[in-house]
């Protein structure tokens, strides 16, 4: 039976690996033992922050509509309760573009939650 030869997979292998590590510095971008460590660690990170970044423009959004809301003496807080009970479901991410961009829209939710 004749022998396996696997020369080019194991090439193949090595090119897709530092394809993946290209514009790392010193050794990782080069050397196989440590651009296989750079990439895996660069994936972990990757997965980390993508997860990470949710929180952050939740915290983004709260503090538009805090803002907001401060111009017209009131809470954070006590406005969302508001919401709540007259059961408008709107999100975060929708209250934070109607205050930047539509504060006149805002203002009319605001008055409309108060009474």
């Amino acid at each position: 039976m004749p022998r396996v030869k696997r020369g080019m997979m194991h090439a193949k292998r090595r090119r897709n690996l530092l394809k993946l590590a290209k514009g790392y510095r010193w050794g990782r971008k080069s050397k196989i033992k440590l651009a296989k460590v750079a990439v895996v660690k660069a994936g972990v990170y990757a997965r980390r922050d993508r997860r990470a970044k949710k929180g952050n423009f939740r915290a983004l959004w709260n503090l538009k509509i805090n803002a907001a809301l401060r111009e017209q003496n009131m809470s954070y807080s006590r406005f969302i309760g508001m919401l709540k009970k007259a059961n408008i479901t709107l999100d975060r991410k929708i209250l934070a573009e109607l205050a930047e961009h539509e504060p006149s829209t805002f203002s009319a939710l605001v008055n409309a939650v108060r009474s």
